[in-house]
């Protein structure tokens, strides 16, 4: 991976770039992701909140609530409407990023695999991570 890193929509109207290695990386098979993205899961990056900046438009944003009764804003591009990067209030020091936004995926090795009690029967799990059957332990 080199740094910084960036990303954005299929459209182009939306692009940002992260300045920091990832603290973490996870597939989420929750079933806001699924019906977000419209697939069995979402991979991700967690970054530093502070470490991502927008380069170029205005990201469109959803806020929903998590399982925790926290609020989890989703941002997105509402021309293209591709999914982002999420910012969890349970988590406000970090953001989420769609690894599918990113220009170069190739890097991307998630870790963990969270919420498999909600993924599909048809799901392929990932092999090689650690699993958890709800949101990973803080």
């Amino acid at each position: 991976m080199k740094l910084p890193f960036t990303g954005g929509c299929l459209c182009g109207a939306v692009r940002y770039e992260c300045s920091s290695e990832p603290v973490r990386q996870a597939h989420c098979f929750c079933t806001d992701c699924q019906k977000a993205g419209g697939t069995q899961m979402s991979t991700n990056v967690i970054v530093p909140k502070d470490s991502l900046r927008v380069t170029k438009g205005k990201p469109a944003q959803y806020v929903g609530t998590g399982d925790s009764g926290k609020k989890i804003i989703r941002f997105f591009c509402s021309g293209c409407g591709s999914p982002l990067w999420s910012e969890p209030e349970l988590i406000a020091e970090l953001r989420i990023v769609k690894a599918g936004s990113l220009d170069d995926s190739s890097w991307v090795k998630p870790e963990t695999a969270i919420y498999l009690d909600s993924a599909p029967p048809w799901s392929a799990i990932p092999q090689g991570v650690t699993t958890f059957a709800k949101a990973r332990p803080r």
